[in-house]
């Protein structure tokens, strides 16, 4: 314990030597909806922590909804007295935040690795499942892949603008996939990717997408699954950040247009042994078909962490590479679960259903389980949609009936934790009724 002070006092104490002009700390923290919250810190208190000294903030600030409201959940928020919860500094995440007016650092922070964490924690409930492969012998390589739009930075009564060409002035209203697009946008774009380099964040391969200022960053692939859900968290923050900077709104939102391509979360995971080899491709990949047919089979359980909102399941069924079954297939961009082509020692799948407002932490410990579950019972998936179009199994395709499907299954409750499970189900119909408490437009001109 002593040692692991030392470090992370060394890190503070680092930063503000390379970073004098730096007063105030962000300690911030993701929330079942995927948004931060925290506190602000003096630097000098910053220390303190790094030092020992606790660091509490409300347990049920993980259970803000998506408008930061609480909702009664059985006894917590209105039953509880709102007890404070330990948080610990994450080490290594201490960065500058460079998109602000003034200068200012960010650290992450968790209850992970505290006496008692915070069961519904959405990192606590990643590190149990990454804990418990560990224990399995089983040791994830993870790489996030997340796509967003930009926007002009002013609405439109509410709605949404396309994002000008900055050389023309003109609005990028012609979706494609030419490289130009990225030479036109080059100096947003550049800055979102040295900004999250910045921050300790591996950016690869950045693509313009199909959509009219939709483009898609690539991160690096970690044999460290919470750094790679930690990366995927922060680069959203730092996104957003910089666009405004700008003068962009980005969003990750679901589906902001409906003519046009959702953005999506996908994630590639291989799984390696304790000696480096690919566990997904012994016994002739029969590893490979095991694990497959374990994450489609806990695929319609886990909707509610893929398309947390109302609006990411109008993604499915959309334009482009987005399906309403759940499916794979080798080289298959219409399959929820795509096996990539690689050699035997690459060999990964990537799960490409989940909405790029998902929760990373969430999304990835789900699709962790439906591995870890697919080794375990050694069952054969349905055919690929290489060999049968028409392959694949019904998910729900709405907020209640994908709670349903959710709170009761038994394979969930028992490796992402009952008491998760129902905290979160809850959260989210919860947030469901309250987004239909307001009557729109459309709704009075078809039935005033």
């Amino acid at each position: 314990m002593k040692s692991h002070a030392c470090t992370l006092l060394a890190e503070v104490r680092t930063f503000r030597q390379n970073h004098p002009d730096v007063r105030y700390v962000d300690l911030i923290a993701l929330d079942i909806p995927g948004h931060f919250y925290g506190k602000r810190y003096p630097i000098e208190m910053l220390e303190k922590v790094a030092a020992g000294s606790p660091l509490k903030l409300p347990q049920n600030a993980v259970l803000l909804g998506v408008q930061g409201g609480l909702f009664k959940i059985g006894d917590y928020c209105f039953n509880d007295g709102d007890p404070d919860a330990n948080r610990r500094l994450v080490p290594g995440t201490l960065k500058p935040v460079s998109w602000e007016s003034q200068p200012l650092g960010q650290m992450l922070i968790t209850s992970d690795g505290t006496e008692a964490p915070i069961e519904f924690e959405p990192r606590e409930v990643l590190a149990k499942v990454l804990e418990r492969l560990h224990h399995k012998g089983i040791h994830p390589v993870v790489a996030f892949e997340l796509e967003f739009y930009l926007f002009d930075k002013k609405l439109d009564n509410g709605l949404p603008q396309f994002a000008r060409d900055p050389l023309s002035g003109d609005a990028d209203d012609q979706p494609n996939l030419h490289i130009e697009r990225l030479s036109r946008f080059g100096e947003v774009l550049d800055d979102m990717a040295q900004t999250a380099k910045d921050q300790g964040i591996d950016i690869t391969v950045i693509t313009a997408e199909i959509g009219p200022g939709q483009f898609e960053i690539n991160f690096g692939h970690l044999d460290d699954g919470m750094r790679a859900a930690d990366w995927a968290a922060l680069f959203c923050r730092s996104t957003r950040g910089v666009a405004l900077k700008h003068g962009y709104r980005a969003s990750f939102m679901a589906k902001p247009y409906l003519q046009y391509p959702g953005s999506g979360m996908h994630v590639h995971v291989s799984l390696y042994d304790g000696a480096g080899n690919n566990l997904l491709a012994a016994h002739q990949q029969q590893s490979l078909r095991h694990a497959v047919a374990g994450c489609l089979e806990l695929l319609p359980h886990c909707m509610p962490i893929f398309s947390p909102n109302h609006n990411a399941f109008r993604r499915l069924g959309g334009t482009v590479n987005a399906a309403t079954r759940a499916s794979w297939g080798f080289e298959d961009r219409d399959a929820c679960v795509r096996i990539p082509e690689s050699d035997p020692r690459n060999l990964r799948i990537e799960h490409r259903l989940a909405s790029a407002d998902a929760n990373p932490y969430l999304v990835l410990a789900a699709i962790l389980v439906g591995l870890e579950h697919g080794l375990q019972a050694k069952r054969e998936p349905i055919a690929p949609l290489n060999e049968d179009r028409s392959s694949g199994t019904d998910f729900p395709l709405e907020m209640l009936d994908a709670v349903r499907a959710m709170q009761h299954q038994p394979v969930l409750r028992d490796k992402l934790g009952a008491e998760f499970v129902d905290v979160y189900c809850e959260n989210k119909r919860q947030d469901h009724l309250a987004f239909q408490q307001e009557i729109n437009a459309r709704e009075y001109r078809w039935f005033l």
